[in-house]
């Protein structure tokens, strides 16, 4: 599975340690950036992300600012995506499981690197379950068509 990462100057530290571990985990990862603490709007790294795995370039995304809101307002804007900011673990299996998120938005200042890799493992290892749920999501496409 590849799965694209990306952050703003709020999360680099929770980036670079979450690609590490999927790396070791033996996933394929692309980093959108951004490489260093200079400040950057989140919008120029949500966007690209997002439009890759609309695309299905890659199958998941995981996306860190400062509180992870701010890159699901952003990558929400792309036809196909379903983010959700997550800080804890039941919202990120269950965005899985019942919404099928495509991407993980974190919070670096929100969230401890070691908090953020459980909630990526939790994100990453959940399959949607389908079944009533893929009701719903066809119901968030129509909206999108619109």
């Amino acid at each position: 599975m590849k799965i694209a990462v990306g952050c703003d100057h709020g999360g680099l530290e929770h980036k670079n340690a979450i690609a590490e571990h999927l790396i070791e985990r033996g996933f394929e990862v692309k980093d959108f950036g951004t490489y260093n603490t200079n400040s950057i709007d989140y919008p120029d790294i949500a966007l690209p992300l997002s439009k890759a795995v609309a695309a299905k370039e890659c199958e998941l995304g995981i996306l860190v600012c400062g509180t992870g809101i701010g890159m699901s307002l952003a990558a929400n804007k792309v036809k196909g995506i379903r983010a959700a900011a997550c800080s804890e673990h039941f919202s990120a299996k269950y965005t899985r499981l019942h919404n099928n998120s495509n991407i993980l938005c974190l919070g670096g200042r929100v969230i401890g690197v070691g908090t953020a890799i459980e909630l990526v493992d939790l994100f990453v290892d959940t399959v949607f379950e389908g079944g009533r749920h893929q009701n719903r999501i066809d119901k968030i496409s129509a909206i999108e068509a619109e």
